[in-house]
């Protein structure tokens, strides 16, 4: 099995290291565990807590993991539902929490869920299998206006509505089964000049598909507030994002965060105490290095943000 490259480790170890102190670390996108490896190799006093909504890929992470014994615990859970939850389940608080919110390559290569559309497999696209929404069910039950809003939405695609009007035309000959048959009929829906560039013209859509399915992005806007509760003061929190409208809202959350007051501007005296919430250690996103993104083409679009918790 091809084990998943972890993206821009040594900036992640560099702002997220605890050096020889104990200290308690939440991975909540545990994935195939590359990320929580090097964490437990280099910082000796590091327990991690490895939360995994797939359990197809958590398997695959205890196996790389278990010579970690008792340093490194992992839970078959979404992290929001994991971080909701955290204070009835344990005691002692996180100092570190990472959250990556790329897609595995075990997904993209090795699921058989749909999630590239090189690929003759089902329409899936379920982190989770146990969900009932399938990239199926869109793409063959969804009404056109419906189509077009979420790839337009979730997807940033220029070309939405003529590639919903294919979707609805080429479906009603028979369901699109396909992740690869549905590839090329966004391809041919395209404008020729935009079908063989760098980037397939089936990127984009497969993004927004995949985001509708799982959640993704709401998810996200609930779970930033509530693992940011639980992290103890003096903690660190790391976010990897890989689009834009992910960093959005990672960004737009430490902002706030950020502010000296976050009271409502028409408030004429300030109620909320005029302190500060969090300290952004990173300033701007850190992306990676040119020779990163060389070994790893993964690894272009990602972009690290890390705060540090102050109150």
């Amino acid at each position: 099995m091809a084990i998943h490259t972890p993206v821009l480790l040594a900036e992640v170890m560099q702002f997220l290291s605890c050096g020889e102190q104990k200290c308690l670390s939440v991975d909540a996108r545990l994935g195939e565990g590359g990320h929580a490896e090097a964490m437990l190799s280099l910082f000796p006093g590091m327990k991690v807590l490895g939360v995994e909504a797939d359990g197809d890929i958590l398997k695959v992470a205890r196996e790389r993991l278990k010579r970690f014994g008792k340093r490194i615990e992992t839970f078959h859970s979404w992290s929001l539902e994991f971080f909701k939850e955290y204070g009835q389940r344990f005691t002692e608080f996180p100092d570190r929490i990472f959250i990556d919110l790329g897609i595995s390559m075990f997904h993209y290569r090795q699921s058989g869920r749909g999630f590239s559309f090189r690929e003759d497999e089902p329409l899936d696209m379920r982190i989770d299998r146990e969900q009932p929404l399938t990239a199926g069910i869109i793409v063959n039950e969804y009404g056109r206006e419906e189509l077009e809003k979420l790839i337009l939405e979730y997807g940033e695609e220029r070309f939405a509505g003529r590639i919903s009007r294919s979707i609805i035309r080429e479906r009603s000959k028979g369901p699109i089964r396909s992740a690869k048959v549905l590839g090329e009929i966004i391809k041919k829906s395209v404008p020729a000049n935009r079908r063989y560039g760098r980037i397939n013209p089936a990127t984009k859509t497969f993004q927004a598909l995949r985001i509708v399915v799982n959640n993704e992005l709401q998810n996200l806007r609930e779970e930033l507030g509530y693992s940011f509760q639980v992290l103890k003061i003096g903690g660190k929190m790391g976010v990897i994002s890989f689009h834009s409208l992910e960093d959005r809202i990672v960004k737009h959350f430490f902002k706030e965060k950020n502010k000296s007051c976050t009271c409502p501007a028409e408030w004429p005296i300030c109620q909320c105490g005029g302190l500060r919430e969090l300290k952004i250690l990173t300033g701007k996103a850190i992306f990676a290095n040119a020779a990163e993104q060389e070994i790893n083409p993964a690894s272009r679009s990602a972009r690290l943000r890390v705060v540090e918790k102050l109150r």
